[in-house]
């Protein structure tokens, strides 16, 4: 499992990436991500809600992941943020697995890049790419029981098929 602290400074890896157990360290990121040349930095925080389609009192989470897959696969995330959008700085994947309570973080994402544009857009990508490519699941927890998340899709690779 991903170490959750911010890569070394000196470290040539502009991009964190990691899967925790513990909480996300939403500032550390946002500080991180922050370089002189950066005019934008976006973060996007996804936390534990009270409901989920078509129930209500959920009151927690479980989130597995394919360890040996999911962070080669949040590379692969970034790495293809990076091509659509190569003005980059720094990109943070940051996702938990294990119990979650209601308001906790679940994923962080965050681009920093010279421009507002580029960086809602790359982290924008991120996001929807994560959920839809790492092999990362969640259970939710209610009063009357539990089960995995509805509306899952099966998971598709993170580059756009030739004819997208």
């Amino acid at each position: 499992m991903g170490v959750l602290r911010p890569p070394p400074g000196a470290d040539p890896d502009p991009d964190w990436v990691a899967l925790a157990h513990d909480g996300l360290p939403a500032d550390d990121a946002i500080a991180w991500a922050t370089t002189p040349a950066s005019g934008a930095v976006v973060s996007f925080v996804g936390v534990v809600r009270d409901h989920a389609e078509g129930r209500s009192g959920v009151h927690g989470m479980t989130y597995e992941a394919y360890e040996e897959h999911a962070e080669g696969r949040m590379r692969e995330v970034a790495a293809e943020a990076r091509r659509r959008w190569p003005a980059i700085e720094r990109l943070v994947l940051l996702h938990r697995v294990g119990e979650l309570a209601l308001s906790e973080a679940s994923v962080l994402v965050v681009v920093s890049a010279p421009h507002r544009g580029e960086a809602f857009d790359a982290a924008r990508f991120g996001i929807d790419a994560v959920k839809e490519t790492v092999p990362i699941w969640k259970q939710e927890h209610w009063d009357g029981g539990s089960s995995w998340a509805r509306g899952d899709r099966p998971i598709r690779s993170v580059a756009p098929s030739p004819s997208a």
